[in-house]
């Protein structure tokens, strides 16, 4: 019952009841990415009337976080690139990082020293500092 209600609410912890009734009606499978994120577009790559292009989707595979898209698959969302990845050999360039999703907020985020976050000892105050008073 909680999944069912979640799939009802939610639109975070996955795809709903509603954007699995429009990609199956309305839509067709691009191609999946190395995450399992499903990337749809409208049948036939159709234009739709109301945009002037055709529509393209992604179905996250669990928690819905943009950062889970690739660079790749970025492009021809944002119809920056009008084949997708699969249809072409993408070969990243040698500068480009591997992608990683967005950390924040999790127990492997960025900590800087001197964070209160951070492990290890924070370093004293070097007494530089001189704090402001009004009117003076």
């Amino acid at each position: 019952m909680k999944l069912f209600l979640l799939r009802i609410f939610t639109w975070w912890n996955g795809f709903t009841f509603g954007t699995q009734f429009w990609t199956w009606r309305f839509g067709e499978l691009v191609g999946t990415d190395e995450m399992g994120n499903r990337y749809y577009r409208t049948k036939g790559g159709k234009i739709d009337p109301t945009l002037g292009i055709e529509r393209r989707w992604v179905i996250y595979n669990g928690y819905a976080e943009a950062t889970k898209v690739s660079p790749d698959w970025h492009g021809w969302l944002h119809h920056s690139v009008d084949v997708p990845p699969t249809e072409e050999h993408y070969t990243p360039r040698e500068w480009q990082k591997p992608h990683r999703p967005n950390l924040t907020g999790t127990p492997a985020a960025y900590r800087p020293s001197g964070s209160t976050l951070a492990s290890g000892q924070r370093p004293s105050a070097t007494g530089d500092y001189q704090a402001w008073t009004p009117g003076s």
